[in-house]
């Protein structure tokens, strides 16, 4: 980033020959930073007036929003739901923890009522989950309902090494060929 750093509440310009920008608000005609960082003069193509922004060095910490894919780690399971730590939001890491919570109805599409949580998930296994709703003040609801969704790592009860996905709802441990009940991520 380029330009000078101004502080929360600096004074950059008067209205009447700026255009406020991101970062920045307007009290009494004069334009102020809203944030901390780099004020930067962007030449308006529509107006003969330049526009004032500011732009935090700071990067945004990473929220899950109703519609984004994550990913979790399995905390609890329980018969009617599964509780999770919320580990990314699609590809991006969150440097806060959430807490996700998968519904007994929320786990696949078809056959709802044919659903056993334990048969489902396991603690420590990882899955790939779609973010319903905010939820309540402790969790984000969270859908394993669609094929690509559900579990992507697990590990063997017995022997404790990675299994492998041999269907859409079993995984088999390589060292001791046993099956394992998960809803499995499209694989």
């Amino acid at each position: 980033m380029s330009g000078a750093i101004v502080c929360v509440g600096d004074r950059l310009g008067n209205q009447d020959d700026y255009i406020a920008g991101p970062g920045t608000y307007v009290r009494n005609g004069y334009i102020h930073s809203s944030v901390v960082g780099f004020q930067r003069m962007l030449d308006e193509a529509s107006t003969s007036k330049l526009t004032i922004e500011v732009h935090s060095q700071r990067s945004v910490p990473k929220v899950p929003k109703p519609g984004d894919v994550v990913t979790g780690k399995i905390l609890r399971v329980q018969q009617n739901s599964a509780q999770c730590k919320i580990v990314c939001v699609g590809t991006r890491a969150l440097e806060v923890d959430f807490r996700g919570l998968i519904r007994l109805a929320d786990v696949r599409a078809t056959e709802i009522d044919k659903v056993v949580m334990q048969d489902c998930f396991r603690p420590g296994d990882i899955v790939r989950a779609e973010v319903l709703s905010l939820g309540d003040a402790r969790s984000y609801y969270l859908s394993t309902a669609k094929n690509e969704l559900g579990v992507v790592y697990a590990k063997s009860a017995n022997a404790g090494v990675p299994m492998v996905a041999i269907s859409w709802e079993e995984m088999q441990c390589p060292e001791t060929q046993t099956n394992e009940k998960r809803k499995i991520a499209k694989f």
